[in-house]
C-alpha cells in the first residue's frame, strides 16, 4: 500500500497499517466453525509515536479506532475489520481489510488446513490507497484447550494500479498469528508478524518489509480489557526526513468484546 507523497497527514505508511489486526479468533475458530457463531470488538489506541519520532512521525495518528468482526459457517469463516486514524481534526484515514478461509483438511487432530482470499484498501485525506488481493494457504492450530491458536499464511500478494504513480505489481506476504492466554484467563498476549515485498516510497524500488504488532490484554471482565501494543516494523514507515527505517510504536488501548 502507498500513501499520496503530497498529503502531509498521510506521511507515514503505518496511518494503512496501524492496528493492522490480524487477530482471528482463533481461540474459537475450530469449535466456532461447528456452531456457526460469530463474535466482535472495538480497540481505542492512543499512539504515542508522533512523540516518540517528532520528526520522521509528526503526521502520525492520536488515535486510532479498530472494529472487528469473526464469524464461522460450514466451509470456513469470515473475518474483516475497519481502523479509523483520528487526529484532533477528525477522520485522517480509513483502511479495512476482508478475508475469507475454506476449510480444506485436518493435518492433526489439533490443527488443519484451509483456503485463505483477501483483499485491503482504503482512503485518506488526499485520496486512496494503494489496495491488493492475497490468496493462498493457512495452518491454523491449537493446543488442547484453546488457550494457545497459532496461524502460519504463505500468499501470492497483487498490488492494483492507483493514483499518484503507482503501478499494479506483483508480490508475496507470508504472515504468522499467535493469541495466548495465561494466568487464569486474565491475560491474553497475542499479534501477528507480515513479511512481504513492497515498494520504496521515493524511487519505486522493490523492497522487503517487516510489520510485527505484539498486544497484551489485561481482561478484566469477559467484556473489557486494558493493554497495549507495540507496533514494530523496517522499511514500513514512509520517512521523507532522513533515512531511518526502523520504529517503534506503542500505544495505549482499551477493547470492548461486544
Amino acid at each position: 500500500m502507498k500513501i499520496l507523497k503530497e498529503n502531509k497527514y498521510l506521511c507515514t505508511q503505518n496511518h494503512i497499517y496501524n492496528n493492522y489486526e490480524k487477530i482471528y479468533y482463533f481461540n474459537f475458530l475450530t469449535t466456532l466453525t461447528a456452531v456457526g457463531v460469530s463474535a466482535q470488538n472495538l480497540q481505542l489506541h492512543y499512539d504515542f509515536g508522533r512523540h516518540i519520532y517528532s520528526t520522521e512521525e509528526k503526521g502520525r495518528q492520536d488515535v486510532t479506532a479498530t472494529f472487528e468482526h469473526f464469524s464461522a459457517d460450514d466451509l470456513g469463516s469470515w473475518f474483516y475489520f475497519v481502523d479509523l486514524d483520528l487526529d484532533k481534526d477528525g477522520v485522517m484515514g480509513a483502511y479495512t481489510e476482508v478475508s475469507r478461509e475454506f476449510n480444506i483438511a485436518k493435518a492433526t487432530e489439533s490443527s488443519s488446513f484451509a483456503a485463505h482470499v483477501e483483499f485491503n484498501g482504503g482512503m485518506g485525506r488526499a485520496g486512496s490507497y494503494q489496495s491488493a488481493a492475497l490468496f493462498g494457504g493457512a495452518w491454523n492450530g491449537h493446543n488442547a484447550d484453546f488457550s494457545t491458536t497459532y496461524s502460519v499464511q504463505a500468499m501470492y500478494k497483487q498490488f492494483f494500479k492507483q493514483s499518484g504513480g503507482y503501478d499494479a505489481y506483483a508480490s508475496f506476504q507470508l504472515t504468522g498469528v499467535w493469541s495466548t492466554t495465561f494466568a487464569n484467563k486474565a491475560c491474553t498476549f497475542s499479534g501477528f508478524i507480515d513479511l512481504w515485498r513492497g515498494e520504496n516510497a521515493i524511487n519505486h524500488h522493490g523492497q522487503l518489509i517487516i510489520l510485527t504488532e505484539p498486544q497484551l490484554w489485561w481482561n478484566i471482565t469477559p467484556k473489557v480489557s486494558v493493554g497495549s501494543e507495540v507496533e514494530i516494523s523496517n522499511n514500513f514507515v514512509y520517512n521523507f526526513a532522513n533515512d531511518k527505517s526502523f520504529f517503534i510504536n506503542p500505544t495505549l488501548a482499551v477493547k470492548f468484546n461486544l
